[in-house]
């Protein structure tokens, strides 16, 4: 046999194949033939050392998925934003963003004039109500026995349910403020409040400074409990139908990470935004999982919803070179050496470590492919030498 020239190695890529692969470069010397220029020629000895592996095409499911996205959410009850009922100075701001929270802990105090007003407006309503209510009471037995006039009866009655309505009213707004109404009737008025948290949480977003005057429709502070955080993802109405609940999701935040996550939906939305004709789709994140995650964080999604057979290979098998994708097939074996060809396939889903081979057609039953530990690529005067 006579060699024309010889090429030089210029990687071996080992393990793995497209994104996530670890290079070992070595100094090997491959050679083509002159009759057949696409040839690559491997000694066993070179395959061993280098720990390679040869396999056939192998069929596996793969999922059918749904693609979209969407964000990490917590329930709205796990969200609470904290305002004041009553307008007020902000005295004290002991929370910064990040402190942790427990549900009742005071988050912040007010303090306002016009609570000493509302204290003593409802003591003397409070006073007046024991009045009137006495008063109703005679007339009506005067009424009944006919002493009194009807007139009389209905005016009392009268003063005494308006003023009921606004003892009733006073001490709502009492309680509302925190401020505990059978206090001030003993006498204890004052002229601060608290406001406590209603969940359990950490603090998000703090609106405020000490000094700070709020109204009821400011928002002071924001709580958020990140024990139950969920998937709130978009899916078009095309896909809609396919999806139900109990369904396998597979996730990966690119931002953060390339690993990939597993979830489930739970919830498939009844309703569709005319706008962006999306439907929302709930879905829980593996208990296990749920601690690497932070509100806000974008997502990319695939719902699993079917699987079907297709012949595959193991994704090391595959590499990608200029936008195309080759494997290194096995043209012929004998006791010294491979002779290996580089041919382009057609690659489909990736899953569970197997990549489908959408043009397996095109290959014999029997091909055998190197599939771990080296894909050679030369490069000539030129231009590329792969055989398509």
């Amino acid at each position: 046999m006579k060699y024309i020239k010889s090429l030089l190695l210029l990687s071996i890529l080992v393990l793995a194949a497209c994104n996530n692969s670890k290079t070992e470069e070595t100094s090997l010397e491959i050679t083509s033939e002159e009759s057949n220029p696409g040839i690559i020629h491997l000694s066993k000895a070179q395959f061993e050392n280098a720990k390679m592996e040869i396999e056939q095409f192998t069929e596996k499911p793969f999922a059918k998925t749904v693609q979209t996205n969407g964000m990490i959410d917590v329930p709205p009850q796990s969200r609470a934003v904290i305002s004041a009922f009553s307008g007020g100075y902000i005295k004290n701001t002991p929370l910064l963003v990040g402190n942790k929270v427990s549900k009742g802990q005071r988050l912040v105090t007010l303090e306002n004039p016009e609570f000493i007003t509302m204290q003593q407006n409802y003591l003397e309503s409070a006073e007046q109500l024991s009045y009137l209510k006495s008063e109703f009471e005679r007339q009506k037995i005067m009424f009944d026995e006919k002493i009194t006039s009807q007139k009389s009866y209905l005016k009392a009655e009268s003063e005494y349910k308006s003023n009921l309505a606004r003892y009733n009213s006073l001490r709502k707004n009492l309680e509302m403020l925190n401020i505990n109404p059978t206090s001030v009737q003993a006498g204890n008025i004052v002229s601060q409040v608290n406001i406590y948290s209603p969940i359990d949480g950490n603090v998000t977003q703090v609106y405020v400074n000490t000094g700070t005057y709020v109204s009821p429709a400011d928002k002071i502070m924001e709580i958020m409990n990140t024990d139950h955080i969920h998937l709130e993802l978009k899916v078009f109405e095309k896909d809609l139908l396919q999806l139900k609940k109990g369904q396998e999701i597979l996730f990966s935040v690119p931002e953060a990470s390339k690993d990939i996550f597993k979830g489930a939906v739970h919830l498939v939305g009844t309703s569709i935004d005319p706008n962006t004709r999306t439907a929302l789709i709930h879905g829980h994140i593996d208990e296990k999982d749920e601690q690497n995650f932070t509100t806000g964080m974008f997502v990319e999604v695939q719902i699993v919803t079917g699987t079907s057979n297709q012949m595959a290979l193991p994704e090391n098998a595959i590499v990608e070179m200029e936008d195309k994708n080759y494997v290194l097939l096995i043209e012929n074996e004998n006791a010294d050496e491979f002779e290996l060809r580089s041919v382009e396939v057609k690659i489909g889903a990736n899953y569970r470590g197997f990549t489908a081979i959408e043009n397996a057609d095109q290959f014999n039953v029997d091909s055998q492919f190197l599939t771990k530990g080296a894909f050679v690529l030369l490069k000539e005067e030129g231009g590329g030498g792969h055989s398509h």
